[in-house]
């Protein structure tokens, strides 16, 4: 829009040049306005039915008062490389009539204002082309390159997550060596140091396997707690709710899991036996065709959800004991419990993060 507001500028200085220099009168300012204003006009309305009106409309006054031939170069801008480019053939009417009544140079000059106009406006035409076709080009590598960021991260969490998944199943399956290896192991040793405890008589010799037997209890009592932690550490609430929900074959469940943070221990075990207890609920007193498990983390607390559709066939004021030790597992972690009935059963869990 610019470009064409400095192309008219140009033109119309060349126009008030030949208007100045032909007239008598310099101090006649109709043509002047009436240019002015048409010009305007047919800028505004960029090549709609009123741009062939306004362009036909000045062309009569052309007729009546052929020293408006002058700005003609300037009214037919907005013609040139459009539409309604023929209307131009118009314009040589008036000037069949009006140019006996114009100086020579005047009339070679218009032609050649035409020219320069029509050369001005395919310029700016094509400058406005090559800034349409470099913004749809920045847009689209734009959007690419969001898409290609987005691909990106999608491909690096996925590799996070298959690290992090690989690493725990390692961990389990160390846990379950050490466990089926070392610790029957001890634990044959100690019945054996017990066995020979049991028959033998020398004070001295049962000093001895009695320390043996205590070094060996405390060696079995410290692979069971490395066991325990290496379980502990290498439980994954995620995986864990998708076999949940992988075998939970009684209607359609989706899982909605969103939760950044490392979870402890206890809280990941209520949270598997919640979800356990209300899945078994819904199988035993429920109808439901569809159910939703969310798992969600809040600045201050995390956030355990199970929803179906369905209707029970007993109270939900927590009497039941599937409730009632729902209830007891997240009170132990100070948590909150409710449960509705609402279009469908609801278990709503918060639990607020540790200090």
């Amino acid at each position: 829009m610019m470009n064409k507001l400095i192309d008219k500028m140009i033109i119309f200085v060349f126009c008030l040049a030949l208007y100045l220099t032909t007239v008598e009168n310099v101090l006649l300012i109709a043509p002047i306005l009436v240019a002015v204003i048409f010009g305007a006009a047919l800028s505004f309305f960029e090549e709609g039915p009123l741009t062939v009106a306004l362009f036909v409309g000045y062309l009569v006054i052309c007729f009546i008062e052929p020293v408006y031939l002058l700005f003609v170069p300037l009214i037919g801008y907005d013609i040139l490389i459009s539409r309604y480019k023929w209307l131009w053939t118009l314009a040589l009417l008036p000037g069949a009539t009006g140019f006996t009544e114009l100086s020579g140079i005047t009339v070679v000059l218009i032609p050649i204002f035409m020219l320069v106009a029509y050369f001005l406006k395919k310029r700016t035409l094509s400058l406005e082309t090559l800034r349409k076709n470099y913004n749809a080009l920045r847009d689209a590598t734009r959007e690419t390159a969001l898409q290609l960021e987005k691909k990106n991260k999608i491909l690096m969490e996925q590799q996070d997550y298959e690290l992090n998944l690989a690493t725990l199943t390692e961990r389990n399956r160390i846990a379950r060596d050490i466990h089926d290896n070392v610790g029957h192991m001890l634990s044959r040793s100690i019945l054996q140091t017990g066995a020979l405890l049991a028959i033998s008589s020398e004070a001295q010799t049962r000093e001895g396997l009695v320390q043996i037997k205590e070094t060996l209890s405390e060696a079995m009592d410290s692979i069971r707690d490395s066991i325990h932690d290496l379980h502990d550490e290498s439980l994954d609430l995620q995986v864990e709710l998708q076999t949940l929900i992988k075998n939970f074959d009684f209607c359609p469940i989706k899982l909605d899991y969103d939760v950044e943070s490392h979870l402890e221990k206890e809280l990941k075990y209520c949270f598997i036996t919640v979800v356990k207890e209300a899945l078994s609920n819904i199988i035993r007193h429920s109808n439901a065709t569809e159910v939703a498990v969310l798992v969600r983390e809040h600045p201050a607390l995390f956030q355990l959800v199970i929803k179906d559709n369905g209707t029970r066939q007993e109270n939900t004021d927590g009497a039941g004991m599937g409730l009632r030790s729902i209830k007891d597992r997240v009170a132990i972690l100070s948590g909150n419990v409710n449960i509705t009935d609402d279009s469908g059963f609801r278990i709503f869990i918060s639990i607020p993060k540790k200090k």
